[in-house]
């Protein structure tokens, strides 16, 4: 791994971290705001979002909002059959969840349907940090690169769309890319809504 991208991200994790509650609280809020005047966000009718953890912004705001409209609402779940990569599972409101190997709560299989990642209309994907450019940095485990390593073979493929989501705290000047970093169509902060 590249020194620089591993110290940005210790950095950048420890800035999302010491937002107050508060911060949190307002930031989801206003993340909202900025996503129900996004076309893509508002015509989707498949949307994958994630359940928010170290300091991540909380998109439980969003999630009530698209509940609310009738979408349909996946959450990314580890799949036991391939390294790295990612299942989506229906969530809904009653849907039980438990802790992955990363203590990020997840939905079971059993009972819940999954979509294949090229059949969604939007992916909500949290990030680390981030430029204007669409230059990303995740985790960086590789899971959403590997699953959505597709759209780099088929660019011409009009679905799923890819927004990133983070604090604009998160916001720096240059990111390097990775060969392996599948590009982002959009960012949306709680600031403002970013096209790549």
């Amino acid at each position: 791994m590249n020194p620089t991208r591993k110290t940005l991200r210790t950095t950048l994790r420890q800035k999302r971290r010491q937002l107050s509650k508060q911060q949190q609280q307002l930031a989801s809020e206003h993340l909202l705001t900025h996503l129900k005047k996004n076309l893509t966000f508002i015509k989707s009718k498949t949307v994958a979002v994630y359940i928010a953890s170290d300091g991540e912004i909380n998109l439980t705001p969003t999630i009530r909002f698209l509940w609310k409209l009738g979408k349909q609402v996946f959450l990314p779940v580890l799949r036991p059959d391939t390294h790295n990569k990612l299942w989506f599972v229906h969530y809904q409101p009653h849907t039980n969840l438990i802790l992955n190997n990363f203590n990020i709560p997840e939905p079971t299989r059993r009972g819940n349907s999954i979509i294949a990642p090229w059949a969604l209309d939007l992916v909500l994907l949290p990030l680390v940090g981030f430029d204007i450019h669409g230059g990303r940095l995740g985790m960086g485990g590789g899971f959403y690169d590997r699953t959505f390593a597709f759209i780099q073979a088929r660019p011409t493929l009009r679905h799923p769309k890819l927004m990133g989501v983070a604090h604009e705290c998160q916001r720096v000047d240059k990111l390097p890319v990775a060969s392996w970093d599948i590009p982002l169509n959009a960012i949306a902060t709680d600031q403002q809504v970013y096209h790549c």
